[in-house]
């Protein structure tokens, strides 16, 4: 099936057929093929109700390290923490140890803590490739296989299902994700998806739809999703009419925009309705995110208005704000405050199309992966990065 057909007989509503059909993870149906990313310090509580109050889909927390969740951190049992009416329960481990992964997914198991398990090899930020984990790590195809192995042998004894969450690679001359795909699927877990940008891109770029294809042909037997340059319903149509893939996973497209899962579901469904806010209701959806941020924070409203903050640019791309409230804005201390601010916006402000649409948060260019002395020199661990790998998880979780 071409893009075009797809777009023609899916987003026109033509019939009303769905796009794709549930996805399937071990026993768990996602009705609505679309998966959250987990991104850190957005994928909480708060945002994640927000998401799911616009539409179906697989709800991701925030990253969070093995290493800091097996030490019991308040910071990391609070990111795994989920609303009552939350499900499926889902959270994302990191972890370059084996070992330290087995205890983290054992006390998630026997604590009843998620209902899925998605490793993450995928982060591209210095700090966690430097340590030879995230994006970095499956280039040493024997420890990943280890991670992801254990991961799955820990998970098994609750039934819980694991997926994996990865990029292309390194770089362009150190790819890894058909090995790690095929490696992750013989190992047991139940999806792979991959993000089409190698780790030195970071987010720069046009992400390559065509490793994703690539991917979705080498592995016919477990569900392969597509990740990256997903801005809208059209763009996640696309990607599954030209890569096959078995669901979309979204990340910085719905920075300041929830309602894009809204709009994803109707594309699934065949529909063609679209969500096109005025300001009066990007301003409702970013005071009640603050209110919801209130109890996330225990009650701590000062962190709440901390935390809003990042997310105000990305509610009022394209609507005519003006400079000086935007600052104003950005710097907000309280609740009262945010309420009295967001009550001098123009409630006449229609949708400004086009310029409300598109790229958000920080493309950048790319970087330069910091990694671990010679790890590009072997696929295999040498005696320093062995021991190296058991003193090096990273303490701090949201990535």
């Amino acid at each position: 099936m071409t893009a075009e057909s797809v777009t023609a007989d899916a987003v026109a509503g033509r019939g009303r057929t769905a796009l794709l059909p549930p996805l399937r993870l071990g026993p768990i149906t996602v009705d609505t093929p679309v998966v959250l990313a987990p991104m850190a310090g957005i994928t909480n509580t708060a945002f994640r109700r927000l998401c799911r109050e616009y539409g179906g889909g697989l709800y991701v927390n925030e990253m969070v390290t093995a290493r800091a969740l097996v030490e019991r951190r308040p910071e990391s049992l609070r990111i795994i923490r989920h609303e009552p009416d939350e499900r499926p329960r889902s959270v994302q481990l990191y972890s370059v140890d084996p070992v330290t992964t087995g205890h983290a997914v054992r006390m998630l198991v026997e604590e009843d803590r998620a209902d899925h398990i998605d490793l993450n090899f995928g982060c591209p930020v210095p700090k966690v490739t430097r340590k030879g984990g995230g994006s970095a790590l499956p280039w040493k195809i024997r420890l990943f296989e280890s991670i992801v192995s254990t991961a799955v042998r820990e998970a098994s004894r609750g039934g819980i299902p694991v997926t994996v969450k990865m990029r292309k690679g390194v770089d362009e001359e150190h790819l890894t994700y058909l090995e790690a795909g095929r490696v992750a699927r013989d190992v047991g877990v139940v999806a792979v998806a991959l993000h089409g940008r190698t780790a030195r891109q970071h987010y720069s770029g046009t992400a390559d739809w065509d490793a994703i294809a690539r991917l979705r042909e080498a592995l016919p037997d477990v569900p392969v999703l597509g990740n990256g340059d997903i801005w809208s319903a059209e763009d996640a149509v696309e990607m599954v009419g030209r890569t096959g893939v078995d669901g979309v996973v979204v990340g910085r497209g719905c920075q300041g925009r929830p309602w894009l899962f809204g709009d994803l579901q109707a594309a699934f469904e065949g529909r063609g309705e679209r969500h096109r806010p005025d300001l009066p209701m990007v301003s409702d959806t970013l005071m009640r995110h603050a209110q919801m941020l209130v109890p996330y924070f225990d009650g701590d409203e000062r962190k709440a208005m901390q935390d809003i903050r990042k997310h105000v640019a990305w509610y009022f791309k394209g609507y005519p704000v003006g400079s000086e409230l935007r600052t104003r804005l950005v710097g907000v201390e309280s609740l009262d405050q945010l309420a009295e601010l967001l009550g001098r916006l123009d409630q006449s402000i229609c949708y400004p199309g086009a310029d409300a649409e598109g790229p958000r948060g920080r493309a950048g260019s790319p970087k330069k992966v910091h990694l671990p002395e010679d790890w590009l020199a072997s696929q295999e661990l040498n005696a320093d990065q062995q021991a190296m790998i058991h003193a090096a998880e990273v303490d701090i979780s949201g990535g």
